[in-house]
């Protein structure tokens, strides 16, 4: 779904902040060839600099980089150009953190994998619009798997630990995460 080159602002700089070298370069491709005007960061310390530099008008932050958090990018980006559009991916999305990256500035928060269409519709998005619902939602099967990884990340990969907080025995725990994702 690319849009016609009128839709888009005057200002068409965008600055994308991830750790993952594959999206991060697939993504910046898809959004030059959307009429973008990109640069990239992969690292909090990166993206802080290049956010000093030359504020964009548009950001794609990573919550969770390896260096820290992609909040502090958007808290600073925020505070430098408060008209900045930007939008928080993240592969471990809770309400919590969704909450947070609002409040430091983030006009959208979406998980992992988001493709381009979707982040470009977030960033161009009328403000106070209301989202369409997803096309293809996360099976029940799929959101609990998610969150039993999230678990085990914050657990430090330690399965008993992980298994009394899920309230689970471990074995069971043991081979859910032997499994492969479900769709």
């Amino acid at each position: 779904m690319t849009l016609p080159e009128q839709t888009l602002p005057e200002d068409r700089s965008l600055l994308i902040v991830e750790d993952d070298r594959p999206l991060r370069e697939r993504l910046a491709r898809a959004m030059e060839a959307r009429g973008f005007h990109v640069a990239i960061a992969e690292t909090v310390a990166q993206g802080l600099a290049r956010a000093k530099e030359a504020p964009p008008a548009f950001a794609v932050v990573d919550l969770k980089l390896d260096d820290g958090n992609g909040l502090d990018v958007v808290e600073l980006l925020h505070g430098i150009r408060p008209d900045a559009r930007v939008v928080v991916l993240t592969g471990f999305g809770n309400i919590a953190t969704a909450v947070a990256a609002v409040k430091y500035g983030a006009i959208d928060y979406l998980p992992k994998p988001a493709d381009a269409d979707d982040i470009m519709a977030a960033l161009l998005a009328t403000p106070g619009g209301k989202p369409k619902p997803p096309e293809n939602p996360m099976s029940a099967d799929r959101v609990r798997w998610e969150h039993i990884q999230r678990v085990y990340e914050l657990c430090g990969h330690n399965v008993s630990e992980t298994a009394r907080r899920l309230n689970m025995h471990r074995r069971t725990l043991q081979r859910i995460l032997a499994k492969r994702s479900p769709r």
